[in-house]
């Protein structure tokens, strides 16, 4: 399970997953006119201590 969740602080409006122990996924979802559903944007991959 990737534990999704969304973030709060400086990093407000963004979400993060855990992929690992110690990996973490920053990313926000991001509008597509051409598409019905939003687009992600990775904004940071790392550990816990290098995306906070």
């Amino acid at each position: 399970m990737l534990q999704t969740h969304r973030l709060k602080g400086k990093l407000s409006g963004t979400w993060a997953c855990s992929v690992e122990y110690d990996c973490r996924i920053i990313f926000s979802f991001v509008e597509n006119e051409d598409e019905t559903e939003d687009d992600i944007l990775l904004i940071d991959i790392g550990s816990h201590d290098e995306v906070y």
